[in-house]
């Protein structure tokens, strides 16, 4: 089982760092590199940057919780999720069909939203 994983391209999990603004404010994200892959992917099915996905992801966060707690893991999450959706069909493996216009409610209906079933927060 292990080989699976081991044999991935060990650049794959090289850690890099990333300046960006997020409102003017100077700030930073290091993230695996696969994960900068996926991030680059979603951003670019909406025709933005990466630095431009962030913020809008960061914004909407806030909007949503009220804080961003641990944003880079929020990140890595979010690239996940993003692919756990597409392999479910919930977002359509296509890149030509832009994110912004699937119905959230949609993609979502009756996918769980914990990790664990029957974990509780």
């Amino acid at each position: 089982m292990c080989e699976i994983f081991i044999r991935a391209n060990p650049r794959s999990y090289d850690s890099e760092t990333r300046s960006l603004r997020l409102h003017g404010v100077a700030t930073s994200v290091r993230l695996e590199l696969l994960f900068w892959h996926v991030l680059e992917d979603i951003a670019r099915r909406d025709g933005m940057r990466v630095s431009q996905l962030i913020e809008r992801l960061y914004d909407e966060l806030l909007a949503y919780r009220g804080e961003a707690g641990n944003f880079a893991s929020f990140l890595r999450v979010c690239c996940l999720r993003y692919q756990m959706l597409q392999v479910d069909g919930r977002i359509p493996a296509d890149a030509s069909v832009p994110l912004r216009s699937l119905d959230a409610r949609a993609v979502l209906h009756g996918w769980p939203d914990l990790l664990y079933e029957g974990e509780t927060a």
